[in-house]
């Protein structure tokens, strides 16, 4: 098992002046200690959750091309952007230049979008949550269909686009891993089997349940379930946990077939806690 880390909360001890330093010493320092991916929040106000609304919280493709600068190798994404932030043409761009200023390292994390007060206070677009999942198919398509350098016309029912072109074309090969956020039995999941190429669930009870379900819309739609990388969020609380409980929480989950644990560490601006993880608990998940 691999781990990625979330960086969800920017409200750190010495403020905005210094959070531009601090946040590429925690990717930096993550990715030394053997970290596999680094991810930040795709919103404009802090979420319940972290914290409140008021608090610190960074455009998300701003911080991740900071973020490309001050590291080398890890994967780089939003965990997840909401579809209904960006048009499909606009996100597809982003992503593209991630990837290329990062050397290949970008992956486009991507779902349905939930958080109505942020996009009401920030006059964002957000409809239905029928339309939403419209858009969300509908933008998975476009976003793989510029990819791949298909610059055909696309014509959906909510998105237009008279030419696909995207140059230069991602690095990475044969395009950005895409990975579809949520546990929506119904829609999430089979648009996951239709199109992603990674899911991201909670831990929850149903966990397992989850996994189920995609293997059936796997079967459904004609799609090898093994192809799909199984991601799992993960809290990594070493103020409450030692580091053995913390590698049997993720014994458990990679038993059930998750391949990457991906969260978020408490205190994440103390980076000495990052060489518990590359003395202990990595070496320990990458046997699991």
């Amino acid at each position: 098992m691999k781990l990625g880390l979330h960086i969800s909360n920017f409200t750190w001890p010495e403020g905005a002046p210094r959070l531009g330093a601090v946040l590429a010493d925690v990717a930096s320092s993550a990715e030394e200690a053997g970290f596999d991916r680094v991810s930040v929040m795709d919103h404009v106000w802090q979420i319940r959750g972290v914290g409140p609304a008021e608090n610190d919280m960074l455009e998300a493709y701003t911080a991740l091309g900071y973020l490309a600068a001050h590291t080398k190798a890890v994967k780089l994404f939003t965990m997840v952007t909401g579809v209904t932030y960006r048009d499909p043409g606009l996100l597809a761009k982003a992503v593209t230049t991630l990837d290329v200023l990062s050397g290949g390292r970008a992956m486009l994390g991507i779902g349905a979008a939930w958080n109505e007060d942020e996009s009401r206070g920030l006059g964002l677009f957000f409809p239905s949550t029928k339309e939403r999942f419209e858009r969300l198919e509908e933008a998975l398509q476009i976003c793989q269909q510029m990819f791949t350098g298909d610059e055909t016309p696309y014509q959906g029912k909510h998105y237009q686009l008279g030419r696909l072109l995207n140059s230069p074309m991602p690095l990475t090969k044969p395009h950005p891993r895409i990975l579809i956020g949520g546990g929506g039995e119904k829609k999430t999941l089979l648009l996951v089997a239709k199109y992603a190429d990674a899911c991201n669930l909670f831990p929850s009870p149903e966990v397992g349940h989850k996994l189920d379900v995609l293997k059936q819309h796997c079967e459904t739609v004609g799609r090898d379930y093994d192809e799909i990388e199984k991601t799992v969020m993960f809290h990594y609380d070493l103020t409450t946990k030692s580091p053995g409980e913390i590698i049997e929480g993720l014994r458990g989950l990679a038993a059930m077939g998750f391949q990457q644990a991906h969260g978020s560490l408490v205190n994440a601006y103390d980076t000495k806690q990052f060489e518990v993880f590359q003395k202990e608990i990595i070496p320990a998940a990458a046997e699991l």
